[in-house]
């Protein structure tokens, strides 16, 4: 499989992923929905990160963590916000690291005002460059 075929089965499943995540953000009514919803981010984080990967080695720029992926993803027009990035790895590693509902619930109004815009974005700018 050619690297441009690669990027757009990551992007499939990033779509897929950010759209559930949308319905998650919109439907959440209980401390279930708001629990799915943050799993769901966590999906969208790891698929993000893995796209954003692929898209920069097409470009032959090479990356091995999420840090350094968002910032040359940043560099390269890719995303918008370098800074809301670097805090979603903050947040994703609470989550990973600690339960506590007061900080999934934090978490999760990051996820409706800054991490959801910021994977549509995302997802806009890797469509733009697919249909190029």
């Amino acid at each position: 499989m050619n690297p441009r075929e690669r990027v757009f089965r990551y992007y499939q499943d990033y779509k897929r992923a950010v759209e559930n995540l949308g319905i998650a953000v919109r439907t959440a009514k209980d401390d279930l929905g708001i629990d799915g919803t943050i799993k769901r981010f966590e999906l969208c984080y790891e698929l993000a990160w893995k796209l954003i990967k692929e898209v920069l080695a097409d470009r032959g720029i090479i990356c091995k963590n999420p840090r350094d992926c968002f910032k040359e993803a940043f560099n390269n027009k890719l995303i918008d916000d370098q800074e809301r990035w670097l805090d979603m790895i903050k947040d994703r590693n609470l989550l990973v690291h600690t339960y506590d509902a007061s900080i999934s619930r934090e978490v999760f109004q990051h996820i409706e005002e800054k991490y959801l815009p910021a994977f549509l974005y995302l997802n806009n700018q890797v469509k733009k460059e697919l249909n190029e």
